[in-house]
């Protein structure tokens, strides 16, 4: 198989990944891509540095192993603690979630406050705050905010309910106190939420959708390094999902993620993982 004619690797911790899958088939609906959701062990956003680059290169060395082209970490945290070690070590390139948000958000400003807004393992690490900063903005002008009732509300679909909308006004408020004039919604969750989040925050706050950033720095890298498909024209690509863990509604809330029906998935086993972790670790796989 030529390299251009290999399928696209996606990982996430768990569901939130899909947001990105949904984004990239919608660019590249010729190209073949396979998910990995790692669903027996989400979250990653409360894990420390270590464990999540471990996950990581298990999940990334997984893909690597099913013969990807290129590895996109559609993972916030994963991204922040691991995203450096997995380039130094894998043989395909690999693209995070963080810098095409960071370099959206630069590009948005129009001089007032930017806001972040992810897990706390995401905020925590700084990763987002130092890349505004290393893109020019001072660190008086960065505003972060960490939500951890996002994620499970999202995934009980709450979108639009009063609950949602009070966590909203509880987390956001600080942020629109501040006058923020671009908000990054610094986890794959969140565009779900950018109808509530909007709402809230008013039309003079542009949201960075880091799932719709990422799939377009996908498409960039790609057709950069050649590795496009060829026959775009006549090629309907197809998508594999690959899980951890077989939690029961992944099926109804990953079609809420996806926007279309999810058929099937294979449960990949936790030895299965660490096998491949340990061989992209070699530069074997």
């Amino acid at each position: 198989m030529q390299g251009y004619e290999r399928p696209i690797g996606v990982f996430d911790s768990g569901l939130g990944g899909l947001t990105v899958l949904r984004a990239l088939h919608r660019r590249l609906p010729c190209e073949d891509l396979v998910y990995f959701g790692d669903t027996a062990r989400v979250p990653y956003g409360t894990k420390g540095e270590a464990t999540v680059r471990q996950f990581a290169a298990q999940d990334a060395g997984l893909l690597v192993g099913k013969g990807v082209k290129l590895v996109v970490v559609a993972c916030n945290t994963a991204s922040a603690f691991a995203l450096e070690h997995l380039r130094r070590t894998l043989p395909v390139p690999v693209l995070g979630v963080i810098e095409p948000g960071v370099q959206a958000a630069l590009a948005a400003t129009r001089g007032a406050a930017v806001g972040v807004i992810g897990t706390s393992g995401t905020i925590r690490s700084g990763r987002y705050q130092a890349g505004l900063e290393k893109g020019g903005l001072d660190a008086d002008r960065i505003v972060a905010r960490e939500c951890p009732l996002f994620v499970p509300l999202v995934e009980e679909d709450k979108m639009g309910q009063d609950m949602m909308r009070l966590a909203v006004w509880e987390y956001l408020q600080p942020l629109k106190d501040a006058g923020v004039d671009t908000l990054i919604l610094g986890c794959t969750h969140y565009p779900l939420l950018k109808a509530d989040i909007g709402a809230f925050m008013g039309k003079g706050t542009v949201l960075v959708d880091s799932a719709e950033m990422l799939a377009e720095a996908a498409v960039s890298l790609l057709r950069g390094q050649d590795l496009l498909r060829r026959d775009a024209e006549t090629t309907t690509g197809g998508m594999t999902f690959f899980l951890s863990d077989l939690p029961w509604k992944f099926a109804e809330i990953g079609a809420r993620f996806l926007g279309q029906r999810i058929e099937n998935s294979e449960v990949v086993g936790l030895d299965e993982m660490e096998a491949a972790g340990k061989s992209s670790e070699r530069g074997t796989t």
